[in-house]
């Protein structure tokens, strides 16, 4: 059975920083592609950063150099270092793990709420 499961959301002040993690079990997971993706109230769902799976690393321009994704493939787990957030951060953050020719896998996301 495959599980992907987020966690680490939560409250913080404007400017503060949240890690969030995203466990995938039952799936080969070196092989996949990992992301994350946030969909605040009323909008799309939209890309935060991705990670290949030899590493290589894609952030939404709003979000270069504020988060930071990775990857530990030993735990089965990508991360995603958040830092200086801001309001217009807040939004359900969701873990995506994709391979060609393979099932995609989403989790059923965190709630991160930037608010003073």
């Amino acid at each position: 059975q495959v599980r992907v499961v987020e966690s680490g959301g939560g409250l913080v002040q404007p400017g503060g920083s949240l890690r969030l993690s995203c466990a995938a079990s039952g799936i080969f997971f070196s092989i996949y592609h990992m992301g994350w993706y946030r969909q605040a109230p009323g909008k799309q769902r939209e890309l935060v950063a991705r990670i290949t799976s030899g590493g290589n690393t894609d952030y939404a321009d709003s979000m270069k150099g504020r988060f930071t994704i990775s990857r530990d493939n030993a735990k089965h787990t990508v991360y995603l270092q958040m830092n200086s957030l801001k309001p217009e951060d807040t939004a359900v953050y969701y873990c995506n793990a994709i391979r060609e020719g393979l099932p995609a896998y989403w989790g059923q996301g965190t709630q991160v709420t930037v608010s003073s």
